[in-house]
């Protein structure tokens, strides 16, 4: 529900703020004062384009803001949440500025957006009728949705979509796989030589970095073994080692710790320093004793080596790049063994999955031929008492060359408002005045089935009046059961009908013009119904039927 619509700044509006309720709200008054402003200011909230003409002159920025209680809304509340805003305690708040000169800015509960996101969440909440490009059911794809939700064909249709995009998922793998199928056909032969190639080399895991150290293990050979030698003499084995150098000093120490025992404690570090010493020279001679110089084995590690830098530039750069290398071409290689058996299998699934989706859309098509004729003569039913006695409305069904995901046909809602003229798309209808008496009709039938909350009729009551008039009022009045509907009006009829009663009108305040909105009480609305009828809120005769025009509420 819209509950505060804001304006400031906008054309010839200051400062104006408009509280409405659930139910009918009636706009009126006098012709100039300001009513299509308004609604032309709530456009700017359904996407229409904003242009700094509409900036009141000697302003800088004009803004629009409107609150809506989506509380009642999950679907909405999902949608804006999906869009990443939060919707504390159910309240939505759309505003836009437009700006003289710079850049118009947009913003979603005081959270910074486009005006593209505040267009797609207020054509969500309120379908205005009177201006044909920000009505959805001018829409095909609307049109097609509210068709399927009075045909209670929701289930078919998931069933639709979800089979076409298997369908379509079905037939991108096949593709896919034909176009890899070919391109490793006419690779095959170098594809099995690189698999041939890397198998025949045998490598290993870290075998590169493995084989250098022993390459430089192997090219200082003589040094390792010279100096590995000398350690285990200088540390173990020859006369006047380390090793006997302490022992000769622990001897030393067992004289004078008879003389001051707390020597003793360097004793242990003594027979510390003789273990460690003579294990680095054990280690030392061990290590010795294993140095060989090798050329063949140099030499073959080397032949190693080279084979592996080959193998790494060609398909690294690093070692474990080859082995990923292998892996992708072993895969591709059994892809081609085995991809015959996996093309017949995705075509046996595709010719099933073709068939679930035919059989979905046969269904849905069925619901749609019998939904579609109810509707249009239901539409049809009503136009007569709205002023479009000779109308012929229509729901078009137009096969498509293959199904797709809304089904096997487009839908269109054609109108011919008078006699001697083909159906035409409700978007080609040149009278505002028609086309939303022709929606009204629409939304009287669809009632319970349209999801927009909010609905706008600016030029529903053009060129009407006696039973047309009332006809128009007693529609109005039972949409507005199902829906929150604000209709800008000049018919009595329609304004005594409203829940909330709105009075634009244009007044002085310190020597300028401006224009106001009041809620007319339940008291006062026989003197502006009065006007509304004879121009004379006065008039004894006017004031007797606007009350009688109340009492029949």
């Amino acid at each position: 529900m819209l509950i505060e619509l804001r304006i400031r700044d906008y054309a010839v509006v200051e400062d104006l703020g408009v509280t409405l309720g659930p139910g009918l709200n009636a706009l009126t008054g006098e012709t100039g004062a300001g009513k299509s402003i308004i609604v032309g200011a709530l456009s700017l909230l359904l996407g229409e384009r904003a242009a700094s003409s509409a900036v009141r002159a000697g302003a800088e920025r004009a803004s629009v803001e409107a609150v809506f209680d989506v509380s009642r809304h999950p679907f909405l509340r999902a949608r804006v949440r999906e869009l990443g805003f939060e919707v504390p305690d159910g309240l939505l708040v759309l505003r836009r500025e437009v700006a003289a000169e710079g850049r118009n800015r947009a913003w979603v509960n005081d959270s910074p957006t486009t005006a593209g996101v505040v267009g797609d969440l207020g054509s969500a909440l309120v379908d205005l009728h009177g201006q044909h490009e920000h009505q959805t059911l001018l829409r095909a794809q609307e049109q097609g949705l509210i068709l399927d939700a009075y045909c209670k064909a929701g289930d078919p249709a998931r069933r639709v979509r979800e089979a076409h995009q298997r369908v379509q998922e079905i037939r991108k793998e096949l593709e896919e796989r034909e176009g890899r199928r070919e391109t490793m056909s006419e690779q095959a032969d170098f594809l099995q030589f690189q698999a041939k190639e890397i198998e025949a080399a045998r490598l290993q895991e870290r075998e590169d970095t493995d084989l250098e150290a022993e390459l430089h293990r192997l090219q200082h050979a003589e040094e390792l073994l010279e100096g590995s030698t000398t350690l285990h003499e200088t540390l173990y084995g020859d006369e006047g080692s380390v090793s006997e150098a302490i022992a000769r000093a622990h001897a030393v120490l067992k004289k004078l710790v008879r003389f001051d025992p707390s020597l003793g404690s360097v004793g242990q570090l003594l027979d510390e320093a003789l273990r460690s010493v003579e294990e680095a020279g054990r280690l030392a001679g061990e290590y010795a004793g294993g140095v060989e110089y090798d050329p063949d084995r140099l030499e073959h590690v080397r032949q190693r080596m080279d084979l592996i830098f080959r193998m790494k530039r060609k398909y690294g750069p690093e070692l474990s790049d080859v082995f990923d290398t292998y892996s992708r071409v072993k895969q591709e290689l059994a892809e081609m063994e085995h991809g015959g058996e996996d093309m017949i299998r995705l075509r046996k699934e595709l010719e099933e999955a073709e068939v679930a989706l035919s059989t979905a859309a046969t269904e849905l098509s069925a619901l749609r031929v019998k939904g579609g004729a109810e509707l249009a003569e239901k539409v049809a039913g009503i136009l007569p008492v709205l002023g479009l006695p000779e109308a012929a409305f229509e729901v078009e069904l137009n096969p498509l060359e293959s199904i797709g995901p809304g089904g096997a046909e487009s839908i269109a809602f054609l109108v011919a408002p008078n006699p001697g003229f083909e159906p035409m798309r409700l978007s080609r209808i040149a009278s505002g005045g028609e086309l939303a008496r022709v929606m009204l009709a629409l939304k009287a039938v669809l009632a319970d089935v349209d999801a927009i909350p909010v609905l706008v009729f600016d030029e529903v009551d053009a060129g009407i009046g006696g039973a047309v008039a009332n006809s128009v009022a007693e529609k109005l009045h039972d949409v507005s059961q199902r829906h929150q509907v604000l209709v800008v009006t000049h018919l009595a009829q329609v304004a005594s009908k409203a829940a909330v009663h709105l009075v634009v009108e244009k007044v002085q305040e310190e020597g300028k013009t401006v224009t106001r909105v009041r809620h007319v009480a339940e008291a006062d609305r026989v003197g502006e119904i009065s006007r509304m009828l004879s121009g004379d809120a006065s008039s004894e005769a006017a004031r007797t039927h606007a009350e009688e025009l109340l009492k029949g509420r």
